[in-house]
């Protein structure tokens, strides 16, 4: 009942925040509480069905080749007046490159998405790489993204 009650009363403020900053000219300022959204997160009263979930994430995943083939065909467009010194050996940029700098292919890499995921990004963000190479970079990083996504939707498949 006290939830109910705090809620009503947050209502409350917030219309009268709204009427009053309409009146001043001005928007409302609610100061947001991290921890009470995330003890009600944990509380066990907000259900998430969690096959409607995993139903919506492999259906967003369909058309992903489509997409794919797409960022590669812009990546390249952006990428073809790159001039490297004859020196510098450019990372790659096509899938087949990445997914190998990534480990997808062996069997463990399905448990360690999250953890392959954050040290590519570690070693290959744009902003963590010398300004010719930000482009590249972010076209890296892109298909690395995608090609982990799919990975975890193949995953969620099997389960």
């Amino acid at each position: 009942m006290g939830a109910k009650r705090d809620f009503a009363s947050l209502l409350d403020d917030l219309f009268a925040a709204t009427d009053a900053a309409e009146e001043a000219g001005a928007r409302p300022s609610i100061p947001f509480d991290y921890l009470a959204v995330a003890d009600e997160l944990h509380s066990g009263r907000i259900r998430v069905a969690g096959e409607a979930v995993a139903a919506e994430y492999r259906e967003t995943g369909a058309d992903m080749a489509a997409e794919f083939a797409a960022l590669l065909e812009q990546a390249r467009a952006a990428l073809a007046d790159e001039q490297p010194s004859p020196q510098e050996v450019l990372p790659p940029i096509d899938p087949d490159s990445i997914a190998a700098e990534l480990g997808l292919g062996s069997p463990a890499a399905a448990v360690d998405l999250g953890r392959l995921r954050r040290s590519f990004a570690f070693a290959n963000h744009p902003d963590r790489v010398p300004a010719h190479l930000r482009q590249r970079a972010m076209i890296r990083m892109q298909v690395a993204n995608m090609l982990i996504d799919e990975a975890q939707r193949k995953a969620s498949a099997r389960r």
